[in-house]
């Protein structure tokens, strides 16, 4: 933040470094190769919304993590919208498009929740990850055991090593 923006009482984007962290995780190449997430806008989109519905079902687990989550939510949307208008969606279009986006993060939410409750996501990773698509088995596996050894290990992590940035 600018020395200006800190004078007139501009608030740090805290949810930045997470953000950014979650972002970073999901371009890894192997959710992409072993794991066979499409390699496409909507592949990453879909990697980028699970690993952050992973990451705001933990928030939710904090008695101080809806602040963060709901700053992590806003920091979703400026991105893609960023991300539409550089891939030239029109400024009539774009709130329509940021809608489904968010009704698509809402759905991730609940389908991840009740799958972690039931202890088996694989029905919402064909779901939403694959968009009714079912990889080979051993895709499916991949990307099911490295999502859950990623939840595993943000129970791990407190508030705020999450919010810095530090995932396991």
């Amino acid at each position: 933040m600018s020395w200006l923006g800190r004078l007139f009482g501009e608030k740090p984007d805290e949810a930045l470094p997470l953000y950014t962290a979650v972002v970073t995780r999901a371009r890894a190449a192997h959710w992409y190769q072993a794991g066979a997430v499409p390699d496409t806008v909507d592949g990453r989109f879909d990697m980028i919304a699970t690993l952050l519905a992973i990451v705001m079902l933990r928030l939710e687990s904090e008695p101080a993590g809806g602040d963060p989550a709901a700053r992590l939510a806003e920091r979703f949307v400026d991105d893609m919208d960023g991300q539409l208008r550089e891939i030239g969606i029109g400024d009539i279009i774009v709130g329509k498009h940021i809608g489904k986006m968010m009704s698509m993060l809402g759905g991730r939410l609940g389908a991840y929740r009740d799958g972690l409750a039931a202890g088996d996501i694989a029905p919402a990773l064909v779901r939403n990850l694959y968009r009714g698509a079912a990889p080979d088995a051993a895709a499916l596996a991949h990307v099911r055991e490295s999502l859950m050894a990623f939840h595993a290990g943000l129970t791990t992590k407190s508030l705020p090593d999450l919010l810095a940035g530090d995932l396991p």
